[in-house]
């Protein structure tokens, strides 16, 4: 009697190439089982029809970066960044504690779902107008790069691309983020122009923040461009001037923008794109 074999066996044998051979034809796409798309070198058959894509190739996959609408409640923390914030969070007052802005705050709670759950074929923007297949290698393999508070909404970045992920750690102090909060209390005397100060005063640990452009967008709405942005920073900012954050989204990192990306979608970054 047959027993069922690892896909990446029985393509091997068909094509008499190497297991490796196999196995990134299969992630790349290119392998059909019984007329379904099969990315797993690991899933069994049987009797089933395995099909190699006339389109196939052995060229490795080419790295890909992926733009996310975050949904508030949704975690995207990475190690470095998350103790960072942890520890601005917890010299951040009040403020920090209410709006929950701080990554280690939101995950103390519990099954918070990640970011990166996101990330599937389901809620690739039908706005992308990139041209690449969507793959699960593509999922699997990405490095969330831009940190942002769970409670917070807007834009998360995700890449296997060494190159986009030395861009956006190694020049991060560069980079402007554009972040628009809503707030609740009354603004300190003054407050709105300390916020815009470049000597403004906010430190942590010695060091002094990075200087931002404030300014009023309603009422109840402040609009912040920062570069070099700690989280929990602009909780601890606003605290700081009896503000306090009620909803937070992060519209633009650099040049690249939500655009019209709704929440929970994804689309790739274009190859003409730049931070």
């Amino acid at each position: 009697m047959n027993e069922p074999v690892r896909l990446a066996k029985r393509l091997a044998d068909m094509l008499a190439c190497s297991r490796r051979e196999a196995e990134q034809y299969i992630e790349g796409g290119w392998v059909s089982v019984d007329g379904v798309v099969v990315e797993e070198p690991q899933f069994r058959v049987l009797n089933q029809t395995v099909t190699l894509s006339p389109d196939a190739s052995l060229l490795a996959l080419t790295p890909v970066t992926m733009l996310l609408h975050k949904p508030a409640g949704y975690e995207a923390a990475e190690a470095v960044a998350a103790a960072a914030g942890a520890r601005v969070d917890a010299g951040a007052g009040p403020a920090g504690a209410r709006a929950g802005m701080g990554a280690a705050g939101a995950r103390a709670g519990a099954s918070v779902q990640t970011a990166a759950q996101l990330l599937v074929a389901a809620n690739h923007s039908p706005a992308d107008r990139s041209g690449i297949r969507p793959l699960k290698k593509h999922f699997s393999s990405a490095e969330m790069v831009t940190p942002l508070a769970t409670p917070a909404s807007g834009l998360v970045i995700f890449t296997t691309d060494w190159r986009v992920t030395r861009k956006l750690r190694e020049d991060a102090r560069l980079l402007e983020h554009e972040v628009v909060v809503e707030v609740s209390g009354d603004i300190k005397p003054g407050g709105l122009e300390r916020l815009n100060r470049v000597d403004h005063g906010f430190t942590w640990r010695g060091a002094l923040l990075p200087p931002a452009k404030v300014s009023w967008q309603s009422e109840a709405r402040l609009r912040f461009a920062l570069k070099g942005e700690v989280p929990g920073q602009i909780a601890y900012m606003c605290d700081s001037v009896g503000l306090t954050i009620t909803a937070m989204k992060r519209l633009r990192v650099g040049r690249m923008s939500l655009s019209q990306l709704a929440p929970g979608q994804w689309r790739y970054l274009m190859p003409y794109e730049r931070f």
